[in-house]
This record gives structure tokens, C-alpha cells and sequence, in this order.
């Protein structure tokens, strides 16, 4: 297996409109603007999110950036800040994570914050870090898992080249007591989204 802490991995994807990054010291206090402006729509998946359901505030948005830095460096998860090339505002994040290198596949996750929602931010930030994936990690499988009720979500997958492989029913128990459906996507190697992204690698 690949000693994955010698893998030389870009720090910064390029897409015809975004800029991703992982983040930094000092991202905290623009991540935690994006996140309260966003929380009603968050936490309407708990079960999924539920990080969003804690207290929020500028500290624990900067303590997660430095943790997230930290993970990043370890290869032991690859997040990633989504910003706007041309005006620098944060929108959001994605990534890859729960990483199996033994594959190698990753989960990928994502969010927008809800003033820059239903523009293709999302899917445009999506398509690039599968490819990401899919040539620096040489992931042979990517997954994305949302709530059944998550149209949004949902459809970021099918617009991304993700194929539902499932529903699994009751799988998760929200904060309310309810019981959520979880809707199990995948994308592999050689297959998936048939647009160009247009995203670019600078060296690492």
C-alpha cells in the first residue's frame, strides 16, 4: 500500500470560476460567516450535518480550519474551501473523506452557503474534485451519501456522473427522532460526468 503521507498532492484546484484550497489558519471568521448565514437550510439534515447542529461561532469555525489543516497534511482527510476567483468570497466547501486507501475510494462531501445556492457552484466544485480524486489519489470509487429527502444534494450526484446504487431505509436517526432514508451514490474510474470541467493543477 502507498505510504500515503509521501503523496505529493496539489494544495489549490482551478475551475473556470472557483478556487479551492484546503483550509488555513485564520480561514475561521469567513467560514463562520458563510455557515450562520446558511444555518436554517443546514440543519434541515441533521442527520447528515451534524456538526451544524452544535454551537457555531468564530472559534470553533477557526479551530476546525487549523484541525482540518492539520488532517489535510496526514492524508487523513482532504478538505477543501471553495472561493470566487474573480471577487475572493468564500461559498463553500467540499471534499474528499472517509478515505479507504485499501481501494483506494473516498467520500465526497459538500455545502453552499445559501446567498450563492442554484448558480452550479456546487457541481462545478464537485466535478473537479473527482477528478481530483480520480488522478492524484487514484481513487478507483467515489461516493456520495445524502439524505433521500435532499433534492438539492441529490441531484448535485446525478448531475456529477453518480450512479444511486441504493436506499437504505431507517438508516440514520435525526436529532428529532425521526428515522431518514439515506441514499447511497457512486462514481468509478473511467466513467461519470461527460461535461468538461475545466479545472487546472498548479504544482503542489
Amino acid at each position: 500500500m502507498v505510504n500515503t503521507l509521501l503523496l505529493e498532492l496539489p494544495q489549490e484546484i482551478r475551475t473556470a470560476r472557483l478556487t479551492l484550497r484546503p483550509p488555513r489558519a485564520g480561514d475561521g471568521a469567513v467560514v463562520f460567516e458563510a455557515v450562520l448565514e446558511s444555518l436554517p437550510e443546514l440543519r434541515r439534515f441533521l442527520a447528515s450535518l451534524p456538526w451544524v447542529g452544535g454551537e457555531q461561532s468564530i472559534e470553533n469555525s477557526e479551530s476546525w480550519c487549523r484541525n482540518s489543516a492539520a488532517n489535510f497534511l496526514a492524508r487523513k482527510d482532504l478538505p477543501f474551501l471553495m472561493f470566487d476567483t474573480a471577487s475572493g468570497e468564500y461559498l463553500g466547501s467540499t471534499g474528499l473523506h472517509r478515505m479507504d486507501w485499501g481501494v483506494p475510494k473516498a467520500e465526497v462531501g459538500y455545502w453552499c452557503r445559501s446567498s450563492m445556492a442554484g448558480r452550479g457552484i456546487v457541481t462545478e466544485a464537485v466535478r473537479a474534485i473527482c477528478e481530483y480524486g480520480f488522478e492524484h489519489l487514484r481513487a478507483q470509487r467515489l461516493e456520495i451519501v445524502t439524505d433521500e429527502a435532499n433534492v438539492a444534494s441529490r441531484r448535485v450526484a446525478e448531475r456529477c456522473g453518480f450512479t444511486l446504487e441504493g436506499v437504505l431505509r431507517h438508516e440514520r436517526r435525526a436529532p428529532d427522532g425521526s428515522l431518514r432514508d439515506t441514499c447511497i451514490y457512486s462514481r468509478l474510474v473511467g466513467s461519470g460526468a461527460a461535461h468538461p470541467t475545466g479545472e487546472s493543477w498548479p504544482s503542489s
